[in-house]
């Protein structure tokens, strides 16, 4: 997806899908969104009609996750994050944890990434 930047109404319809659709109607931003979304192989059709998300959108929203979770800690070193952000960011060594439930520093290499991003317009 190296050229493929979301909308943040595409990635509403990413994460409305992957929370699963309940009704036999979709919203109007899956509505909107689905056709773009499976022509960048993001979503498929199963048989029966119903959508869901691939691998590769999978990976997309983690790294979107993530992407925000570092955003919150460069803003907000109290932030809250998830167990599995929490642990890849500080695996890559974007963050460092504080003493427990202190929060999160940003490290050099997170702060580096996150003017990379806003470099790409990311």
């Amino acid at each position: 997806m190296k050229n493929e930047k979301l909308t943040t109404d595409e990635f509403d319809a990413l994460e409305q899908i992957a929370r699963g659709i309940k009704t036999e109607r979709v919203s109007a931003c899956v509505a909107r969104n689905s056709k773009r979304l499976s022509g960048l192989k993001l979503v498929s059709y199963a048989r029966d009609g119903r959508l869901s998300i691939t691998d590769k959108a999978q990976q997309v929203l983690f790294v979107r996750r993530c992407i925000q979770g570092l955003r919150a800690v460069a803003t907000d070193p109290l932030s809250v994050l998830a167990p599995d952000i929490a642990y890849f960011l500080g695996k890559k060594a974007h963050i460092v944890a504080r003493s427990p439930d202190a929060g999160y520093d940003i490290t050099e290499k997170g702060r580096e990434s996150l003017a990379d991003m806003d470099l790409q317009g990311h």
